[in-house]
């Protein structure tokens, strides 16, 4: 494992999604600054991952035949122009414009996923992606919080911000960052690989495979129930219990500290003692019950309680999937099917927020803000709980196959 590696595609991750989560957070109290319902708030949320499921699997799969380096200064080039038009955004359709041209060059987490799979191995692999997710909690401990305190002198600040760090972390993959692809390997790669072309059907086939298939099942149902949470948690806030922007942005701090200590310490002494198999039953079914205490939180108190093992079960599943899928496939299939795994959790992220509104919106009116805010929680959790039966069947007790057999 190249330490010097990792650690440069760390810092390029860190400041990446310190970016990102400066501005996430925001977003829904940014739409209703242009008095959008809580529909449209859905739908701008989804619009990003909408462009993002069409853009990933490209953009994974290009970067096993051009090298990730080129492909992660055109993937972090376009969130910087991304941030620069949501800055001077004066309306509803620009805010729309900006997230989906960030969605169409959004590809940096699964192209940076595949760089640690080149240089790795499958032993310490869990260990290296879980350096991805540290970087993923350390920018939600600072972001959200930094972002939220911003905000008071206007929305535009933070996008400002998180414009200046996305241009210094060009500047710092073009001067800093090497390819952790050298040409030999590229040229084996394209003639190992057989020439397939990126379509549905492509996509289906993947799905049937016996070995990666039910890991892909799992990170798009994970996906949808987790992305549920993660995208009315704003909004679930402000209606349960008054939370503005900048106190939103501080427990979404604290679950980025979650983050950090589950995935940058706890994923590597997970990966040594248990299989990859073990991990994501146990941990389906843990957030499982999270999501379901998250639903029913009757205070600030037990809600940052409940976080804790939500964080935990989340950060773990998003490691470990990804990890058991690279070790799933050939190498020459390790970009395209985590672009793949990174566009069934795109879609979970058109899904889950225009499915979120519609819930909360309807189970407000009908039931009002203390019931309704419940209804989505709820229902991701009864999700999470058919896949915990799922993952028994298919990957826990499913069968032991190499991926040899598999391919």
């Amino acid at each position: 494992m190249n330490k010097k590696l990792l650690l440069s595609i760390f810092l390029v991750v860190f400041i990446d999604l310190l970016g990102f989560s400066l501005i996430l957070p925001l977003l829904p109290y940014y739409a209703k600054s242009f008095n959008a319902s809580d529909l449209q708030v859905g739908l701008l949320v989804a619009s990003y991952a909408a462009a993002q499921l069409i853009s990933a699997p490209i953009l994974g799969r290009l970067s096993d035949q051009y090298g990730r380096r080129p492909l992660l200064l055109i993937s972090v080039g376009g969130t910087f122009l991304s941030f620069i038009l949501l800055a001077f955004s004066h309306s509803l359709t620009m805010l729309f414009v900006a997230r989906i041209l960030d969605g169409m060059t959004a590809g940096n987490l699964s192209i940076a996923q595949a760089y640690i799979t080149d240089v790795t191995d499958e032993k310490s692999r869990g260990r290296g992606l879980g350096m991805i997710g540290a970087a993923f909690g350390l920018g939600f401990i600072i972001g959200p919080a930094l972002g939220g305190a911003l905000s008071t002198f206007g929305y535009a600040v933070p996008a400002f911000l998180a414009a200046g760090l996305s241009g210094f972390n060009l500047l710092l993959i073009g001067l800093w960052l090497p390819e952790s692809l050298t040409p030999e390997r590229r040229e084996a790669i394209a003639h190992q690989a057989p020439r397939k072309t990126l379509s549905p059907r492509s996509l289906l086939q993947a799905l049937r495979r016996p070995l990666v298939g039910p890991l892909l099942h799992t990170r798009f149902f994970f996906g949808l129930a987790f992305s549920l949470f993660q995208t009315i948690f704003a909004l679930y806030s402000l209606y349960r219990f008054g939370l503005d922007s900048r106190q939103v942005g501080y427990v979404l701090s604290y679950v980025g500290l979650l983050s950090v200590l589950v995935q940058g310490v706890g994923i590597g002494k997970l990966t040594e003692r248990f299989s990859d198999n073990t991990l994501i039953f146990f941990s389906t079914a843990l957030m499982a019950i999270s999501l379901l205490g998250w639903a029913l939180s009757p205070s600030i108190v037990v809600l940052l309680i409940i976080l804790a093992p939500l964080s935990f079960s989340g950060g773990v599943l998003n490691t470990v999937i990804n990890s058991a899928i690279s070790k799933s496939v050939p190498p020459y299939e390790i970009g395209g099917m985590l672009g793949i795994s990174a566009s069934l959790e795109s879609l979970t992220r058109v899904l889950a927020p225009s499915l979120g509104g519609l819930l909360l919106e309807f189970s407000r009116n009908q039931f009002g803000a203390q019931v309704g805010t419940s209804v989505p929680g709820v229902f991701a959790a009864l999700l999470m709980f058919w896949l915990v039966t799922y993952v028994w069947r298919h990957i826990y007790q499913g069968r032991q196959q190499t991926v040899k057999q598999a391919v």
